[in-house]
């Protein structure tokens, strides 16, 4: 039975990153839970599965589109812990927040919002990328100065 989760857990990892806590989830229902620990531990010693790189690959490609606050909830439900976590976002080299949500914000939108709702549906898209309300302000402010220069 090991062998066929061992087997079942290489496949999953075949397709991308997968957290400790995602693949003993995935494969609850193939054995016991004493055989699924030793094949996830199998899989940390050699190095199959790590949770250290899943989190930087999901960084490496998400960072540019999302806010900080999202990465990180994004990466807590996988189950990556807290202090990995934290770790991983201080040594990306992530550009300026505010960079981001402008980022984000010119691919999304052509002009800057016309009138109260249509701020409020642009504030939504970037509050819904992670970008904190302070972060939305000022880039939503930014848009609005730039277009009555």
């Amino acid at each position: 039975m090991t062998n066929e989760l061992r087997q079942q857990a290489i496949k999953l990892l075949a397709r991308r990153e997968h957290t400790r806590a995602e693949l003993a989830r995935k494969l609850a229902g193939l054995g016991t839970q004493e055989e699924i620990d030793a094949v996830l531990a199998d899989m940390e010693a050699s190095q199959l599965q790590s949770d250290n790189r899943t989190a930087e690959n999901y960084l490496r490609s998400n960072a540019s589109r999302l806010g900080v606050s999202r990465l990180r909830h994004t990466l807590k439900t996988r189950g990556v812990a807290p202090e990995l976590i934290e770790e991983q976002l201080a040594q990306s080299d992530l550009p300026d927040e505010i960079e981001r949500a402008r980022a984000a914000w010119t691919r999304k939108f052509s002009a800057a919002p016309a009138n109260p709702k249509e701020w409020a549906r642009q504030a939504r898209f970037l509050q819904s990328r992670g970008f904190s309300g302070d972060i939305v302000r000022r880039v939503l402010k930014q848009a609005l100065e730039a277009q009555d220069e």
